[in-house]
């Protein structure tokens, strides 16, 4: 597929995710927005706030932030989560539905942004057992990135020495202990969320659960 036509087919799968988990955030009361996720120390406001920046913030914009941060990723990714997230959860959901059809993004692999979108949306949706599974081909382009480099996730050092088969999909990847699941646990996995090692089998699992770094 031409680099121009498979970058197109990213964007087209990112907005995608981002309009079905704008859909999923419609309904959310107060305690619901508060609500911790899967990313770190972040609630589920704060996860969509860093999506629309995300979104929102361009390469000269992204270096410039970074600069300003020190080189401290932390730091960059709390001002700009600050500024893009709303005064009320409902401006905050509305800023991000402003960008579900966004093509900004920092620089690097178009890949690395659906990646973002999958991961964070299930960040959201796990702790509130909200259940949408994203499409395979989706998620198994976000998991060939994924086992390729540690780019924004430590993802193919997490999964060193293990082999990898999706259970829905064609995905598989490495050699060694088996881990098995579908591609969607496969993949947040791999993006350090340890919640879905509980939807893993084999052998490999609890190499992969001890190399996760999240929730």
């Amino acid at each position: 597929m031409p680099d121009a036509l498979a970058r197109a087919t990213l964007w087209s799968a990112a907005h995608t995710e981002r309009a079905a988990l704008a859909d999923d955030l419609a309904d959310l009361n107060e305690a619901q927005w508060a609500q911790r996720s899967l990313c770190g120390r972040w609630v589920v406001e704060e996860v969509v706030a860093h999506l629309t920046a995300a979104a929102s913030t361009g390469a000269l914009r992204w270096f410039a932030s970074v600069l300003g941060a020190q080189f401290n990723f932390d730091l960059h990714n709390d001002r700009r989560l600050a500024e893009y997230r709303g005064a009320t959860p409902a401006e905050t959901l509305k800023r991000f539905q402003e960008v579900i059809t966004s093509t900004t993004s920092a620089p690097g692999p178009t890949a690395a942004w659906l990646g973002e979108v999958v991961v964070h949306a299930q960040d959201i949706r796990r702790p509130l057992g909200l259940v949408r599974t994203p499409s395979v081909e989706a998620v198994t382009a976000v998991a060939r990135f994924y086992a390729q480099r540690d780019f924004t996730v430590a993802s193919r050092s997490t999964i060193k020495g293990l082999r990898l088969e999706a259970t829905d999909g064609p995905f598989s990847t490495g050699a060694g202990p088996l881990v098995s699941g579908t591609t969607l646990a496969l993949t947040m996995a791999m993006a350090g969320r340890r919640a879905y090692c509980d939807d893993l089998t084999g052998p490999g699992v609890p190499t992969v659960r001890d190399r996760c770094t999240s929730a």
